[in-house]
């Protein structure tokens, strides 16, 4: 807005005329409310030279450039908007001069060390702002001389006690009148049977949220976000929806949610497992009502599966049609920890997406999918919103670069001021199989089946669960799965509580070789003060190779260890225990080029995998070999 062109004149007849015409016949109006609306004029006469040189003058000081042209059209207003029911004219404006004792309290909580500089700027706003609030429901309106734009327009902020809420900004007088003029708008619901109230405001705003859809679904997310912003302002049906779904893209899952209600056409399908998802995430809400027969009866068993599945970590979208079918399919590969696999699948079957309802404008569902959600990276949340849909046509956009293979070493590899991923860890990696044989292989005489895809930090409460007792050669070893190449799969251990201990050491590469096939066994502790590493590499059920580097001493060196894996070569023994991190990340590297393998870092760090217990790379203690029990008494 440029409030040096800003047509006081026009605005203010506009939204005179549309208050008059908005009124209801059963509304008890005001006996100078009545002469305004027989007048259609919510201001005062203009205020003259005169008075607003005398105004100035009391003041000591000019005012800002918009509330002086305000004035010259109108010496005060009527209703700005649901709260101020006047704002003051000549008259009635005049310093704060913290005349409530608000000042202290609110200068010690900005004042704060470690606010932002915009916060702390309000620092003794009570006593100097100017006062514009004649009449309000505990409104106050303050123009705050000290907050200067590069116009010359004093900022305006608005607070009210029964908010309990940080006061809100405005660059200029013209700015909050506008913002009030919208808020009016916002308030005109019309009476139960009644039809909605229509002006040339409301029309405007409605075609601008009809360009915004078609915007959003040609893949404009800007336009159509510049477009709902303002119409949202002014409460027009399905702006604060359209704009929800395009940031929750820009924010990921928790983004903004309120409690959806049974009768949208999106509720089973999309809102209610967001919104169980938000809340069950750590938001604020509750959600058993909702799978209530008492309270929901048409809705409630359909919404009591989505709630469970949600609970249990085991939701799926469900969108149906062709993209449905694409779901299915990325979701397949996304239990298996190939994320990007699964978004090539999403990202070709989006144009094949289409709307429940005219405000749908994205698959927000996605969201809620506990496989597909960590997919959904800021890059590709932001190609989605570029992609056209819903059929309508446009330019498509690249696709995003094509990200590095993840690779082995970022698993321990930490950046600066952040801890890796993973301080300690073992994994296997096995040519031949597919993920889901690998518990045939490592999973003991007695093998599980696959868990549901769980996140790491539940493994121990799933597959251990109420475990109070633990034991020196108990070695509990929970493994993740999923692809970790072509033609290569991985199990990922990344939360154990046993060390490796190189006389009771049993590799497991041998087993997981039988039948002619390859297996990598990594174990990298780093947590000890000699921190450990072991390599070994078995074929067709023989181990190959294998080494231990303990510290900066080399142990249990097995086989013909190629040049390029030899330990001198990867820079273990080095005189400095801190050459074993590096030396480490090397190895992984040199694995990850040999074989061509690589571990999903989305899904392991952030995502759900299947999971097994495998036999325990610790063997039993021998006769007169010491262990020890460590056990705990829950209190209830």
């Amino acid at each position: 807005m440029d409030t040096n062109t800003f047509d006081w004149q026009l605005f203010l007849t506009r939204w005179s005329e549309e208050w008059a015409d908005s009124r209801d016949d059963s509304e008890e109006l005001r006996s100078d409310d009545v002469e305004a609306q027989r007048r259609r004029w919510l201001g005062y006469s203009p205020a003259s030279e005169a008075d607003i040189a005398a105004l100035e003058q009391r003041l000591g000081r000019a005012l800002p450039s918009s509330y002086r042209e305000f004035l010259r059209v109108s010496d005060g207003w009527r209703h700005a908007g649901q709260f101020v029911w006047r704002v003051a004219g000549t008259e009635g404006a005049g310093w704060h001069e913290d005349s409530f004792g608000l000042g202290a309290d609110f200068d010690e909580f900005w004042g704060e060390e470690g606010n932002p500089p915009h916060v702390r700027a309000q620092v003794g706003l009570w006593s100097r702002a100017l006062q514009v609030d004649a009449e309000s429901d505990a409104v106050f309106v303050l123009l705050d001389p000290e907050d200067v734009g590069p116009d010359g327009e004093w900022a305006v902020r608005t607070w009210a006690g029964w908010r309990a809420e940080e006061p809100d900004r405005y660059p200029s007088f013209a700015h909050f009148m506008v913002a009030m003029h919208q808020e009016f708008h916002r308030h005109r619901t019309p009476a139960d049977g009644a039809p909605p109230f229509v002006d040339d405001t409301t029309r405007a705003q409605d075609a601008a949220v009809g360009r915004a859809r078609t915007a959003a679904l040609r893949g404009r997310p800007e336009e159509a976000a510049a477009l709902l912003d303002e119409a949202k302002r002014y409460g027009r049906p399905g702006a604060a929806d359209m704009l929800r779904q395009l940031n929750r893209f820009g924010q990921g899952r928790r983004a903004t949610t309120t409690q959806p209600l049974p009768d949208h056409p999106r509720f089973l399908t999309e809102l209610l497992p967001l919104y169980a998802a938000d809340v069950t995430s750590g938001g604020h809400g509750r959600v058993d009502h909702l799978g209530d027969p008492g309270v929901f009866p048409h809705s409630a068993q359909a919404s009591a599966e989505i709630l469970r599945e949600v609970r249990e970590g085991t939701y799926g979208y469900r969108p149906g049609g062709a993209f449905g079918e694409a779901v299915d399919e990325a979701r397949e590969a996304a239990r298996w920890g190939d994320s990007a696999e699964a978004w090539r699948i999403l990202r070709a079957a989006l144009p094949l997406w289409q709307p429940l309802d005219p405000d749908h404008i994205a698959p927000e569902g996605l969201f809620a999918d506990v496989l597909l959600a960590p997919v959904l990276t800021p890059e590709r949340c932001r190609e989605l919103l570029a992609t056209p849909r819903g059929g309508e046509s446009g330019p498509a956009p690249d696709p995003a670069p094509a990200t590095q293979p993840d690779g082995l070493s970022w698993v321990l590899r930490s950046e600066p001021g952040v801890e890796p991923p993973f301080k300690t860890f073992r994994m296997v990696l096995v040519e031949g199989v597919s993920p889901g044989g690998l518990p045939g292989l490592l999973g003991g005489p007695d093998p599980a089946p696959l868990a549901p895809p769980l996140r790491r930090w539940d493994l121990r409460r799933h597959h251990r669960p109420g475990q109070t007792s633990f034991s020196s050669d108990d070695d509990v070893v929970l493994l993740h799965v999923g692809r970790a190449g072509e033609d290569w799969s991985f199990a990922f251990d990344g939360d154990m509580l046993s060390g490796l201990q190189a006389e009771w050491f049993v590799s497991p590469a041998p087993a997981a070789s039988a039948g002619g096939r390859r297996a990598i066994v990594v174990w990298c502790d780093q947590r000890r003060n000699a921190p450990v590493f072991h390599l070994s590499v078995a074929q067709d059920g023989v181990l190959s190779f294998g080494f231990t580097v303990r510290g900066t001493s080399v142990e249990d060196r097995t086989g013909d260890v190629p040049d390029e894996l030899a330990p001198e070569y990867l820079g273990f023994g080095a005189p400095e225990s801190a050459g074993h991190r590096p030396a480490a990340l090397h190895t992984l590297d040199v694995l990850a080029e040999q074989y061509g393998v690589g571990l999903p870092r989305t899904a392991l760090h952030h995502g759900r995998l299947h999971s097994f217990e495998g036999a325990p790379w610790i063997r039993p203690p021998r006769p007169g070999e010491p262990h020890a029990t460590l056990s705990f008494i829950r209190h209830r």
